[in-house]
């Protein structure tokens, strides 16, 4: 029965007939519906390699993309060719739709197959649906990370599967109406004793749980908050516990019921001996009037309603879904014999807050399984309801007759219309005045050959035709040979031209080019003729005045039933869209989020779990429409638009102030937010501290690793320091990451009209040209683009070009371009190139050499910058070691060549000031004649001024070097013919003599 089903399906999408070629097909795919498609279409184009291009996205240049589009480009298939059979020109179109599809919204012909055609049969298993939206967030470690900016609106974290929650609370919350009523609601007075009943014992935990959830999302400074507690008691009202996503619908009748239940037992507190009014059943619950006949029997009947659903099948738009369930048709009868009329009209009496339910899902008895319907709905951002209000009943039933009738009347136009483009009575219909025209161009054309097969042989068996064949063709056409046309030649084993596109070779004759390529009449007198084309031109005319004339009409009978509604009088009762809740998935697994419309800036918002962006209303189109894409909307709020209460702020009554923020919750929800924020702000506090400690720690690291050296004049740093560590230039960083999407959006049409090898293609041209230009650029001594990008710096050192290309490569292949659909293809394409390089085609260890070059010259230049800083800063002690590091590295990389380091006089300069100073200090220390000091004086000189002496002799770079040196040695010599107490004398002599040695022999001995 599965293989049946396949093959209805397979002959469905193909339109194939061929029992045996359609089980092949299945046979190659192993069952798999989507690859069977492909099998026939390449066996039907007679281009074979195309299976692969289309299917193994892993490999360089066949992304799945770009075949469709270079299909449709290069003409594989030739939809103009006349020997084409019907199958391949079917196929072609598919393609072609495939490919137009993709260029409108971004999405592939799989991933449509999958939403749609193919959806029966792909993906069998349940858990490789699952969208990583659907796991539990991870928290990141820094918490300035989840730090609230400004007045940004609050996410919700997702728990474990609880997208559904996020989206639901956020359309709630932000109808401010709700929002006052959750946070003002005060439980029953009897309530903090033990519960009267179960439904206390389980609403009034769940109220708290909301109140502070919706308090955290007022005025919390985290970005997003912890949903847990109040999920956790929703979650328990569900029987099913296993990991599945719960049904939307299911829990928002649920939160609506729970609401119900715990502002009922508050509204008969507060009003005894009255009716109660319980706020949640004014706020989201309506009426409806059911209005009709049963056997013969007129009733009314009239039901509560909360969420209206709507089926969606059927359906084009959101008004075509309420009519469909305001009328009903049969009733059915529990006495057969019954025959009189049945049936029923629904009028509404809405609800400030009225929601509509859209059932996108149904159960495939074939298949055994649920199956979600992805066909487009629109519905209006302002939708009128005066058409199905109870008070309008009267003039809505007239409408409905006018509509009704002048439907009538359109069906019988289109069905007129539908004669003159569709005519004939075969399988095949063309339109009628196409059909006139091609009888006049058969009546006019001229007639050649007396026999449409007199002049057309089959080539013989042997390799030359006699030649009275060659005479008789040549003889019986040659009146209609035009200048310049080719001759036949003298090989007729040999078509005499050659075609671009040959489709059927084992069908083809050896047909003449000189043969007209219409056929035309044998016999036609002038009279005749001149008779057929008045006829022929009059019909024709006839017929296009007709049709054009029904054209008009339907147009006019159209806009007609569109504006049946349009008068002022049926749009007074005005419901403005307050949220869209989306669905992105199949039936048995998917991801929520929610569009809500900001009334107070007038901007749509999107929120998804953590993530609140601003969005618009395009944007919320393409998901929520449904049609090409798997997301689309289940749950439309749309919110009275005179009710201005529902979204209008809180005021203070003396100030007249609008209340925002704190000042509008409740004094115990107040402290709530407060004790949170508190505990979030000791957070940021103690990983603040933290950072502090973690950077003295690695000061400390760095004294300790450059001072341990220190005694040799080529030693670097024996560990390298986590801070000192710059990002991989294979690994972009934020500046890269936004040059490549800038790349990339540049190649937005390339990517639309080509695919997104192209767009590769492009973005690495756009980005190479804008690296060879800085490299090109004169730039101050401040301003060094070798910084900017590791590939300036190559292009300034004549690195090879396959390492060139490599590292860009690696640039537009980074997994963190995921920003949209565009550099995401982009992105796997350049993935795919990656893998196909082969390592002889470059070697790994070239290209991890220059990249290790380039890491040290961004090692050197912070080691610069950092030693400049401290210096400005009269931190010479400090800045020493980085310039003395910097010194080393940069020598290490001028070596190499030029262009490699940094100016060396520039580093020399500055680290000869710093051992002057240092000098100098030390010298004012040993004169201070404090023992103290003169114990620092001597620690400075043995530990920063001795061990770098040698480092300034090694290098004849300057004579300033050697005359530092000899004013150094000078001053320190100057001491020894000096008289000192005994109290100066005992902690300097070690200094004094130890100078002269050090300066004397360039290279310091030990004491």
């Amino acid at each position: 029965q599965h293989q049946q089903t396949l093959l209805n399906q397979l002959r469905e999408v193909t339109g194939t007939n061929d029992i045996q070629l359609l089980q092949q097909a299945l046979q190659a795919s192993n069952g798999d519906l989507a690859e069977a498609v492909a099998f026939l279409t390449e066996k039907n184009a007679k281009a074979p390699q195309q299976e692969e291009a289309y299917y193994h996205t892993g490999q360089t240049g066949n992304d799945r993309y770009i075949s469709v589009g270079s299909q449709a480009d290069t003409n594989v298939i030739d939809l103009t060719g006349d020997d084409k059979d019907d199958l391949q020109r079917a196929i072609a179109l598919s393609l072609e739709e495939s490919n137009r599809a993709f260029r409108e919204t971004g999405i592939t012909d799989e991933e449509q197959a999958i939403s749609r055609v193919l959806e029966a049969s792909i993906a069998e298993n349940k858990a490789s649906l699952k969208r990583t939206q659907g796991e539990v967030w991870s928290d990141s470690l820094n918490p300035h990370d989840r730090k609230r900016q400004d007045n940004c609106p609050v996410g919700l974290k997702n728990v474990g599967n609880t997208c559904w929650f996020s989206a639901v609370i956020q359309s709630l919350f932000n109808l401010l109406e709700f929002r006052r009523l959750v946070l003002n609601y005060v439980p029953p007075g009897d309530a903090h004793d033990v519960p009267r009943n179960q439904k206390e014992h389980r609403n009034l935990p769940f109220m708290r749980e909301l109140r502070q959830l919706f308090a955290l999302m007022v005025s919390s400074k985290r970005k997003y908050v912890d949903p847990s507690k109040a999920v956790e008691i929703l979650k328990d009202a569900f029987k099913s516990n296993d990991s599945q996503q719960q049904d939307v619908s299911e829990f928002t009748h649920k939160l609506l019921d729970w609401l119900e239940d715990a502002f009922q037992v508050k509204a008969e507190e507060e009003r005894e001996g009255e009716k109660p009014k319980n706020p949640m059943v004014e706020l989201f619950y309506g009426r409806f009037l059911a209005v009709g006949m049963h056997e013969g029997k007129k009733f009314e009947n009239s039901e509560m309603f909360g969420q209206y659903p709507l089926q969606v099948n059927g359906f084009k738009d959101l008004h075509e879904c309420l009519e469909a369930a305001m009328v009903e048709g049969e009733i059915e009868s529990l006495h057969s014999e019954n025959s009189a009329k049945s049936g029923q009209e629904h009028w509404f009496t809405a609800p400030p807050v009225l929601t509509f339910e859209l059932s996108r899902f149904e159960f495939n008895q074939a298949l055994g399984r649920p199956e979600k319907i992805h066909h487009k709905l629109e519905f209006p951002s302002v939708l009128y309801m005066d058409r199905y209000m109870d008070r309008n009943r009267e003039i809505t039933r007239i409408k409905r007759e006018e509509i009704r009738r002048l439907k009538e009347h359109l069906t019988v136009l289109q069905q007129r219309l539908e004669r003159y483009l569709s005519y004939g009575s075969g399988p095949k219909r063309f339109p009628l005045a196409d059909v006139l025209q091609y009888a006049l161009e058969f009546a006019s054309s001229k007639p050649v050959c007396t026999s449409p097969v007199e002049d057309v042989e089959p080539a013989p068996l042997s390799s030359a035709i006699p030649p009275q064949t060659t005479a008789r063709q040549e003889s019986s056409c040659s009146s209609t040979e035009q200048p310049g046309s080719l001759a036949p030649t003298d090989a007729p084993g040999t078509s005499p031209i050659q075609r671009s596109v040959v489709h059927k070779p084992f069908t083809q004759s050896r047909i003449l080019p000189e043969i007209p390529m219409h056929p035309a009449p044998r016999h036609i007198t002038e009279d005749e003729l001149r008779v057929l084309e008045g006829c022929l031109h009059r019909w024709r005319t006839e017929v296009e005045n007709d049709t054009r004339d029904l054209q008009e009409s339907i147009g006019r009978l159209h806009r007609t039933i569109d504006m049946m509604y349009a008068d002022k009088t049926m749009m007074q009762v005005p419901y403005r869209l307050h949220a869209v809740l989306v669905h992105e998935g199949q039936a048995n697994a998917g991801h929520y989020w929610a569009y809500i419309y900001d009334h107070h800036h007038e901007r749509w918002m999107k929120y998804n779990d953590i993530a609140v962006t601003k969005s618009s209303w395009e944007e919320l189109e393409r998901d929520s429409f449904g049609g090409y894409r798997n997301a689309s909307a289940y749950c439309l709020m749309y919110i009275n638009d005179t009710e201005r209460y529902l979204i209008e702020e809180e005021f203070d009554k003396e100030t007249g102030q609008v209340l925002t923020g704190m000042d509008t919750l409740p004094s115990d929800l107040k402290e709530y937010v407060k004790d949170d924020n508190r505990k979030f702000e000791k957070e940021l506090e103690e990983w603040d501290v933290q950072q502090v400690k973690r950077a003295q720690q690695d000061k400390m690291l760095i004294d300790t690793n450059q001072r341990e050296p220190a005694g040799t004049s080529t030693s670097a740093p024996a560990k390298e320091l986590e801070y000192l560590e710059q990002p991989s230039p294979t690994e972009p960083n934020k500046v890269c990451e936004e040059d490549t999407a800038k790349a990339i959006s540049k190649a937005a049409a390339e990517f639309e009209d080509r695919g997104p090898e192209a767009a590769l293609q492009a973005a690495f041209t756009a980005e190479h040209s804008r690296l060879v230009r800085l490299a090109q650029e004169d730039t101050a001594p401040g301003n060094d683009n070798r910084l900017k990008h590791v590939v300036v710096y190559f292009l300034h050192n004549q690195t090879p070009n396959k390492v060139i290309e490599r590292t860009l490569l690696e640039q537009f292949a980074d997994r963190n371009l995921g920003f949209d659909e565009r550099c995401l293809s982009v992105m796997r394409v350049a993935q795919s190139k990656l893998e196909l390089i082969k390592p002889k085609e470059m070697s790994m260890e070239e290209y991890e050499r220059w990249h290790r070059e380039y890491k040290l010259f961004r090692e050197t230049s912070v080691c610069i910058l950092i030693g400049l800083e401290l210096f400005q800063k009269k931190s010479c002690s400090e800045a020493l070691l980085y310039l003395v590091h910097a010194y080393q590295c940069n020598k290490e990389l001028l070596s190499r060549g030029s262009y490699r380091g940094h100016n060396e006089y520039l580093i020399a300069h500055y680290r000869r000031e710093c051992l002057l100073k240092l000098n100098e200090e030390a010298a004012s220390l040993f004169e201070s004649g404090d023992e103290r000091e003169v114990e620092d004086g001597l620690s400075i000189m043995n530990e920063l001024v001795v061990p770098c002496l040698p480092l300034l002799l090694a290098d004849d770079l300057e004579d300033k070097d050697i005359a530092a040196v000899e004013d150094m040695r000078n001053r320190w010599c100057s001491y020894l013919g000096q008289e000192m107490e005994r109290k100066r004398w005992s902690p300097a002599r070690r200094c004094a003599t130890e100078p002269r040695t050090v300066l004397s022999n360039g290279r310091p001995n030990p004491p």
